[in-house]
């Protein structure tokens, strides 16, 4: 078995094995994908709320023949006082193959990994706190190179990026594709620490200006502390994507987001829903890209 905890620990070849698989299975029958993980079983164990995430995950392992038991947290045994640690190491003894796991705490994955060490278990990150979000990561990197090349890039990343593990996942992505032109723009509240493959723009137009892709995130609200002093009521003025702002970056430009998008705060109807958007593909690639993680993680 294998983890997937954090994309960092996947190399470039690694990620462009995964979605050659992805077009494998993409490629195959309904009746030969239903082969490929017959007999395996998983738990989906979600401590935070999720819409796509929980769904995809259900679909892409239902879709490989995987027998999926989805719990529900928020009534499980934790509300009675048992740990965390005990919780998981219930469920491992119940000997399911993988566990796909998302928690509110950074880093959650990695400590589930140690306390299963000894059990033949794969886990699986579906989100921890602010820190990663490795699928997601997977998944925008496999739809932003159906677009375009998988050579240097100009991204723009924009919103709240300092509590967005889905931009810390693709920051780390692009990184290990070996892009060196991601621009991030937001508040100087929400922006993350320095590092070298980003360049933090002073205005929309410094982020947009010839990018190849933008990647429109929500304000993480639920990640906030309270005493920032940041003007949400005109978010869009400053940092929402609409038909003007996005006429900085190349007419081929695609647009995307994860989701949850709020309409009229980070982006417009008209931009979400038009012909540069890839958004839906996103969501579609995400039960392709989770059956070659499964993949990985459990044959």
């Amino acid at each position: 078995m294998n983890n997937l905890t954090d994309i960092k620990q996947l190399s470039r070849s690694d990620i462009l094995a995964l979605f050659k698989k992805a077009d494998e299975i993409k490629g195959m029958s309904n009746s030969e994908r239903h082969t490929l993980l017959q007999h395996r079983s998983v738990f989906t164990v979600f401590f935070e709320n999720s819409t796509r995430t929980s769904a995809s995950f259900q679909l892409a392992a239902q879709r490989l023949g995987t027998h999926v038991v989805s719990l529900n947290m928020a009534k499980s045994s934790t509300q009675k006082g048992e740990s965390m640690r005990d919780t998981l190491l219930t469920l491992a003894a119940m000997q399911p193959d993988g566990l796909i796991i998302r928690h509110h705490d950074d880093g959650f994955c990695n400590l589930a990994s140690i306390w299963l060490k000894k059990h033949n278990i794969a886990i699986i990150n579906a989100g921890d706190g602010c820190n990663q979000h490795p699928t997601q990561g997977l998944l925008d990197l496999y739809t932003l190179y159906q677009h375009k090349d998988t050579g240097p890039l100009n991204i723009a990343i924009i919103g709240d990026i300092k509590h967005s593990r889905v931009a810390s996942s693709l920051i780390d992505g692009l990184e290990i594709m070996s892009n060196n032109d991601i621009r991030l723009f937001g508040p100087t509240e929400l922006m993350p620490n320095p590092r070298n493959a980003v360049r933090i723009a002073e205005s929309m137009q410094d982020a947009l200006d010839d990018a190849d892709v933008v990647v429109m995130l929500r304000i993480q609200k639920e990640r906030l502390p309270h005493n920032l002093n940041i003007d949400f009521d005109n978010w869009h003025e400053h940092y929402g994507l609409n038909e003007n702002t996005l006429r900085y970056c190349k007419p081929d430009a695609i647009v995307m987001h994860p989701g949850p998008m709020n309409r009229g705060v980070e982006i417009i109807d008209a931009v979400a829903d038009g012909p540069q958007s890839v958004i839906l593909e996103q969501v579609t690639n995400g039960v392709i890209i989770r059956q070659a993680v499964l993949s990985y993680c459990l044959a």
